[in-house]
């Protein structure tokens, strides 16, 4: 694939999270940016050679850290040698296949999972002479949800519970959808139903949250660093979250070679540009003291948009330093209300911010407003409304731009853990 290629296209994706509700990979669909057929649709997302191209071009190895990648392959391309470049733990191929598989595809297949490759089944109907010889070999059944009631899918999750596969349930829409989903067995879940919290207006906010949020407006004021410390001291939870955070590579990728002497001397070494990152990314954190806030989808999307906002600030506004730093707080609160279950209105009642950053999240205003606009199409699939957004920015940005700020944002997002 050339660079011009690139350029013409988009690379969305779409999450996928496990039985925790955690983070376990993406599903990556290639888009021309035509308008969508049900048979484009399935064409685009299974253009494997440009896919597997803008995979090796884009770094999404190093990118994606520790989750997978689902790329779907068409019988044609999965004949393709440049399968083999992809690595083995770090992809999951989809067999885009319509058709009863024949005795070269079958082989194919066979080949590639002796070869370490995790293979998926997708558009899953039930026990056929398509799916029959494939389910010795797959490790993942894909079950669309769209395309059959809840019997259906009592019926095809039922048909498979014996066997050692994987279910993965393709365009879960709602937090009810995945909850019946788990209770027939299914391990995988694909869909951005976890951004889609009930808003309530008037909702009490949590302790911890109260707490966090009166730091955020602590950090983002120009007040005496004692004031800040004080705040900490009655926090002793965030205060040994935040001596480790500064002791080690936490996720905003600092390291401090200097041993910590006090919680004043820790404040500094983070700086409070970072630290009011930090703090607004524990918003968005799960509650469960047991999960892994790392792998929490909402702080994934949230910190993976306000780092492109902050990157594309920096193409469009180059040297624009509190730009920028305003781009990264914008992309970040504007998960909140999915977070918090509040309206954004009311979550900026709470939070002081910046002019700038309240009219982009309340009107979509100024250049931060349009950036997020834009990235809110592109969370979501939307190409035409991308194209749209595209030319009205400064800078030139085109589809290229928003596929390298991925890749990019993506690498940072999973620094801590290379």
């Amino acid at each position: 694939m050339t660079d011009q290629s690139l350029r013409n296209a988009f690379l969305f994706r779409q999450p996928i999270l496990d039985r925790q509700q955690e983070l376990a990979g993406y599903q990556l669909s290639f888009h021309s940016g035509e308008a969508l057929t049900d048979d484009s649709e399935h064409s685009n997302r299974g253009a494997g050679a440009p896919l597997c191209a803008a995979y090796s071009e884009l770094g999404l190895h190093g990118a994606l850290g520790n989750t997978c990648a689902f790329i779907g392959i068409d019988p044609v391309f999965l004949q393709h040698e440049a399968i083999e470049l992809l690595p083995q733990k770090n992809v999951v191929l989809e067999l885009l296949l319509d058709s009863v598989p024949d005795k070269v595809t079958l082989a194919r297949c066979a080949t590639l999972v002796e070869r370490g490759y995790s293979l998926a089944l997708t558009n899953y109907q039930g026990i056929d002479d398509r799916s029959r010889p494939l389910l010795p070999i797959v490790d993942i059944i894909k079950i669309d949800l769209a395309k059959g009631d809840e019997n259906c899918l009592h019926d095809l999750a039922g048909s498979l519970r014996r066997l050692p596969l994987k279910l993965l349930a393709q365009g879960v829409d709602s937090q009810a959808q995945m909850e019946k989903c788990r209770s027939l067995g299914f391990a995988l879940f694909q869909g951005r139903y976890f951004a889609h919290a009930e808003i309530v207006s008037g909702r009490r906010l949590s302790a911890s949250h109260a707490a966090l949020i009166q730091l955020c407006n602590l950090v983002g004021r120009d007040v005496d660093t004692t004031v800040i410390e004080d705040a900490f001291k009655h926090e002793p939870a965030l205060t040994l979250n935040l001596l480790r955070i500064v002791n080690s590579v936490g996720r905003l990728g600092n390291r401090s070679a200097q041993p910590v002497t006090s919680l004043r001397h820790a404040i500094a070494l983070l700086g409070r540009r970072q630290l009011q990152r930090w703090l607004s990314l524990l918003l968005l954190a799960p509650g469960n003291e047991h999960s892994d806030p790392t792998r929490s989808p909402l702080l994934q999307v949230a910190a993976l948009r306000g780092r492109m906002m902050e990157l594309l600030v920096e193409e469009g506004k180059p040297g624009d330093r509190k730009l920028s730093d305003l781009a990264f707080l914008t992309g970040i609160l504007s998960m909140m209300p999915s977070a918090l279950g509040l309206p954004i209105e009311e979550i900026l009642e709470q939070i002081a911010v910046e002019r700038e950053v309240g009219n982009a999240l309340r009107r979509h205003d100024g250049l931060l407003g349009a950036i997020l606009a834009l990235l809110e199409c592109f969370d979501n699939d939307d190409a035409a409304c991308c194209d749209s957004l595209l030319t009205k920015l400064p800078g030139g940005f085109d589809r290229h731009t928003l596929n390298a700020g991925l890749s990019v944002a993506l690498r940072w997002l999973n620094s801590s853990s290379e």
